[in-house]
């Protein structure tokens, strides 16, 4: 199923995430704060503004109903998170969950920081850092929208996750393949569903349940059999 119109992402987010009307409320300002603030610094593309509750919220809101999987209570990871997409709209529809939203942009984070106090949404915790500078602290969910290939991003994050941590990437056309060239080493259970948003489009989602060694300086694997 794709969902194509404005009124089938609303509908759908009322009746598939259960979203009330106070946060339904919350994602339409969202969307006005988006809207406002792309003048004065590119945060999605122009032409995706008309489409925004489909091709941004519903495209966040999704990782909250993967097929086979059960999001976990506990603190998210927004990796690279730019415009507040996935983060700070899942934060908006689960405003009791701790929600922190990293990027290295100094004036996305100032933004996203703005957006989260106009939203109310004292849950969130706006981070302005490389990833690979984090301090290591594990979370319950960790999701990352386009932010680097699916070796690259588990290298820099790793060290985030448990093997009870659930994975969820939206990554384009991409995602079964960078899923299926995944070097040898990485022990997971991940598997790739298609997006609501695109046909064409998968998420991986999933479990990583052990890590290669990792050679220090080159980011090379050495080799880690599969059990």
């Amino acid at each position: 199923m794709t969902i194509e119109t404005e009124a089938q992402a609303q509908a759908w987010l009322r009746d598939v995430v259960g979203a009330d009307v106070a946060a339904m409320d919350r994602l339409a300002r969202l969307a006005i704060l988006l809207t406002e603030e792309n003048e004065r610094q590119n945060l999605v593309a122009r032409g995706t503004l008309p489409h925004v509750w489909q091709r941004h919220i519903l495209d966040s809101a999704q990782l909250l109903a993967v097929p086979r999987e059960t999001v976990p209570d506990g603190s998210w990871l927004d990796l690279g998170t730019g415009a507040g997409f996935p983060g700070l709209a899942i934060a908006a529809l689960q405003p009791s969950r701790p929600i922190t939203l990293v990027d290295s942009r100094k004036l996305r984070t100032e933004w996203l920081a703005r957006a989260a106090a106009d939203l109310g949404l004292g849950n969130v915790t706006v981070v302005l850092s490389r990833v690979e500078d984090l301090p290591p602290q594990q979370h319950a969910v960790i999701s990352a929208r386009a932010f680097a290939p699916l070796d690259r991003l588990l290298q820099l994050s790793a060290r985030f996750s448990t093997p009870e941590t659930l994975w969820l990437l939206p990554k384009g056309a991409k995602a079964a393949h960078e899923l299926a060239e995944l070097p040898q080493g990485w022990r997971h259970m991940f598997h790739v569903e298609q997006s609501l948003t695109d046909s064409n489009a998968g998420v991986i989602a999933g479990r990583l349940l052990d890590t290669p060694t990792l050679k220090r300086h080159t980011g090379k694997h050495s080799k880690v059999p599969n059990p």
